[in-house]
């Protein structure tokens, strides 16, 4: 593999334990029961807007969710600043002998400045987040438009991220995939999708570059 594509949120950013405070904030707010670090990691999916169904059990009109995004993105920056890189994120960012690139779900205003306020900027490519008003969706189409962006073959290129919609974006772009275990998404629920999944970062970096 020649270029590797990071996710941001719950894979190099080791923001759980926040995004759990936020969403738990915004599904109390239209009447719902928190949940727990593990539940989140169990049943998290997206697009958003349908999870917070699940757990409110009923639908979710858009402006409801709209509501609620609010309310989420108002909380995640409250606490944005007490949130560390995970663990090995550095070193696993520079032992990586290709190109690399950023690609994250939250929106694009303010991940460019968190990014370089942790210093990993030159080590990156290009960095994009989302650039439409309300988030939730699916990762699938930025993933193209990132690598049109960098003229990146997408056979050459892994991306490593946490989540089962990680895995569903590279396919849709024939990319490859690795997927981290320690970020948003049960490692069970991650081995039914059929990539490798890794314990670490590291350990990411040492499966991607297979």
């Amino acid at each position: 593999m020649k270029h590797l594509v990071w996710d941001w949120n719950g894979t190099l950013l080791n923001d759980l334990g926040l995004v759990v405070a936020a969403t738990n904030v915004a599904l109390t707010s239209s009447g719902g029961q928190p949940v727990t670090e593990d539940e989140h990691r169990r049943d998290f999916r997206r697009p958003i807007i349908d999870y917070y169904g699940s757990l409110l059990g009923r639908t979710v009109a858009a402006e409801e969710f709209a509501r609620m995004d609010t309310i989420f993105h108002d909380e995640y920056r409250i606490g944005l600043l007490t949130v560390e890189l995970a663990a090995d994120a550095r070193d696993a960012i520079a032992t990586w002998a290709g190109t690399q690139s950023l690609l994250s779900m939250w929106f694009h205003h303010e991940l460019v400045p968190t990014v370089d306020r942790f210093g990993l900027t030159p080590h990156f490519a290009r960095v994009d987040g989302l650039r439409d008003p309300i988030g939730g969706g699916f990762k699938s189409g930025h993933l193209a438009a990132h690598l049109e962006a960098l003229g990146i073959e997408d056979a050459e290129t892994v991306l490593i991220g946490d989540s089962v919609d990680d895995a569903h974006a590279a396919a849709s772009v024939g990319a490859h995939c690795v997927l981290y275990g320690g970020g948003f998404t049960d490692p069970a629920k991650l081995r039914e999708v059929g990539v490798p999944v890794a314990r670490s970062l590291t350990e990411a970096i040492s499966l991607a570059s297979r």
